[in-house]
């Protein structure tokens, strides 16, 4: 198979979703990847097919280590290459940072498992097949709340932090074959955000940060997609890196106020 062939967890909806047919639209196979409902999934799955694509749909816990196993043996059965992985799937628990009752230690097991330690069981699970296309892209979804201090839950923003230390050691360790990124999108429009934090209050945050961004814009789905694609396909002489994609959120983040 000429073909090349991008994995992409958490495909069903939002930013997996647009990563996935963003790659599809330009001549990838692609795996889309789900742990709950099938509908939103093969839904994609059809988009991508009438984009060109030949696809792979795929229930899968990342926190399962057996579960990434079993995808990483499927795409090699199905196809025998993995050029791109983009660990999207996450989780979290929205609880305000002041209330610190609010998480239990159960709570940072619960979203470390997915965030952290499933994009680690993801990358260990493909690493084989993905040396044997040097050039191949890792990229790990990770949030501006690594560095702004602002998100949905203090164990939230531990976790991506712990993601993109994980991204510089994986990038070290998969040289040169492979190179590994992140990305670190800020307030990203999606039904997942608006249905955590409620109608009222996303709309309130929605407003406020394009008050306060430079750009004057939140971030969709899309955006993200975009960056996913040129650090696996393009960006031949980056890893290592964690891009933030924030309409200039932290770098600037007074000097969008109107």
């Amino acid at each position: 198979m000429h073909k090349k062939v991008a994995v992409v967890t958490g495909s069903s909806s939002g930013i997996g979703a647009a990563t996935a047919r963003l790659f599809a639209k330009n001549g990838y196979n692609v795996v889309i990847n789900f742990s709950r409902s099938p509908e939103p999934a093969d839904a994609v799955a059809d988009e991508c097919r009438a984009l060109g694509a030949d696809v792979l749909v795929m229930k899968a816990n990342v926190a399962e280590d057996a579960d990434c196993r079993a995808l990483a043996k499927a795409v090699t059965e199905k196809w025998g290459r993995a050029d791109a992985l983009v660990n999207n799937a996450g989780t979290t628990k929205f609880v305000a940072a002041k209330d610190l009752e609010g998480l239990s230690a159960q709570d940072f097991h619960d979203i470390y498992s997915v965030n952290v330690i499933g994009a680690y069981q993801m990358i260990r699970a493909f690493a084989p097949l993905m040396k044997k296309n040097p050039g191949a892209g890792i990229v790990n979804i990770s949030s501006v709340a690594s560095v702004s201090g602002i998100g949905s839950s203090i164990a939230y923003m531990a976790s991506k932090g712990a993601l993109n230390a994980m991204t510089s050691g994986m990038a070290r360790t998969l040289a040169p074959e492979i190179r590994v990124n992140a990305v670190g999108p800020g307030m990203v429009e999606t039904p997942w955000l608006q249905n955590g934090l409620g109608a009222e209050q996303y709309e309130a945050r929605r407003q406020g940060y394009i008050a306060v961004t430079p750009l004057a814009a939140t971030i969709q789905p899309e955006d993200v997609a975009d960056a996913c694609y040129w650090l696996c396909a393009g960006a031949r002489k980056t890893t290592g890196e964690f891009i933030l994609i924030d309409s200039g959120l932290v770098k600037y983040p007074t000097l969008g106020v109107r």
